[in-house]
């Protein structure tokens, strides 16, 4: 009897686990609870329902349903294929701006084979990575691991990037706190496939 409830205890306990993440994106979905700033064309689905991020400068902002979404402590999974000489980001904490490159929270990073040196992976302008992890053209999973003031980023299953803010950090808006995600569309000649987006709180 003890060990068949503690079987089942583990199976639920298992099973609470893997709801824990929330998608937010999956090949096939609409952009219903997406909100697109600036050039709105360089946001768009291709015919298998995968999400192109190619054209000028745009940044799709993740709402929810209340237009508030907001996450704290969070683990997030993002599965994307870049094309070379491809720039783009996954910016959190951050929140709606209607154009320019969002100031508020932090980017990380993706980018393959784009002339600036700040690799996938980086956190951008505060810790950057030299090297990306992945190749061009093939489908790359990046985490990013947020708790308190330290961020993860981990590369199709290896640890590319730790940073954690100091106590000295001067800029006000850039910096861990609260805020929704956003992918960047990062100019004409950069082309980012993103296939399925999930996060999950953590405490």
């Amino acid at each position: 009897m003890k060990a068949l409830i503690l079987t089942t205890f583990l199976a639920t306990s298992l099973s609470a686990l893997a709801t824990d993440w929330q998608t937010l994106f999956k090949t096939g979905d609409k952009l219903t609870l997406w909100k697109c700033a600036e050039n709105t064309e360089s946001v768009k689905l291709d015919e298998q329902g995968n999400i192109v991020l190619n054209g000028k400068r745009a940044h799709l902002f993740y709402m929810g349903e209340d237009g508030k979404a907001s996450w704290k402590n969070f683990e997030c999974e993002i599965q994307f294929k870049t094309a070379e000489k491809a720039n783009a980001g996954l910016f959190f904490h951050t929140t709606w701006q209607e154009k320019g490159w969002p100031d508020q929270g932090y980017e990380a990073q993706i980018n393959c084979s784009h002339k600036d040196p700040r690799k996938t992976g980086s956190i951008y302008a505060f810790k950057d990575c030299a090297e990306p992890g992945h190749a061009d053209d093939e489908w790359v999973t990046m985490t990013v691991r947020v708790e308190g003031k330290k961020a993860t980023v981990t590369i199709n299953g290896k640890v590319t990037n730790e940073y954690t803010e100091t106590e000295n950090h001067a800029p006000e808006t850039k910096r861990f706190g609260e805020g929704t995600f956003a992918l960047q569309a990062h100019d004409p000649e950069s082309v980012v496939v993103v296939r399925s987006f999930k996060v999950k709180r953590l405490p």
